[in-house]
Order: structure tokens, then sequence, then C-alpha cells
């Protein structure tokens, strides 16, 4: 993100705030925020953290899926918040991943 992209964000989540969050997390956020808009973001990998809860417990207890150097691609404005990824399908991307390194060693 350019300081630019990062000045007009206040303005983009202007009355989004929200005082509690609508998921169960395990983290303790400064700002919560009814989901309106849709980021596409690319990482490295997807990979297990005792930290992030996204599909906690589904793949090892204790942990959640996190994504490894996330960047912002774009926010799909065209996208409403009913079609983001899944937690199911972060779940399929996760294995699909391992299935990946397991075929390469």
């Amino acid at each position: 993100m350019t300081d630019e992209d990062l000045a007009k964000l206040p303005k983009m989540f202007d009355r989004m705030e929200h005082k509690h969050p609508r998921v169960n997390s395990i983290m303790k956020a400064d700002y919560w925020f009814v989901p309106r808009v849709v980021a596409e973001v690319l990482g490295d990998e997807l990979s297990l953290s005792p930290v992030h809860s996204a599909a906690y417990g589904s793949i090892k207890e204790g942990t959640g899926l996190a994504i490894r150097f996330p960047r912002l691609v774009k926010w799909r404005m065209d996208r409403a918040p009913e079609d983001a990824t899944t937690v199911e399908e972060i779940v399929e991307m996760y294995r699909s991943q391992l299935k990946k390194i397991e075929g390469a060693q």
C-alpha cells in the first residue's frame, strides 16, 4: 500500500466501525468493522497459527490459519462480503498446498 492508499482508509471505513466482533476471535483487535468491503489478498502461503482463528481447530487443535506475507491486490467493490472465500475453502486451500509440498519431496 502506498501512503496515499493508507490515507484513504479512514474515509473508506467511516461508519463501519463496530464495538464488538461478529466472529469468534482469540485476537484482541483495536477496531472491528461491519463487513461491507471485500479485499483481494495474496500471500506466500497459508500457515498454522496459535494467534489467528480462521478455521480454528480444523487442521490442528489450538491453531487457526494465517496468510504469510499478505499483500493487498485490490479492493473488490464489485463483490459482497457473502462472496468472500469461506472457511471451508480456506481449509481446502491449506490442504491442497500441503499436497503440493509433499508431492515435490
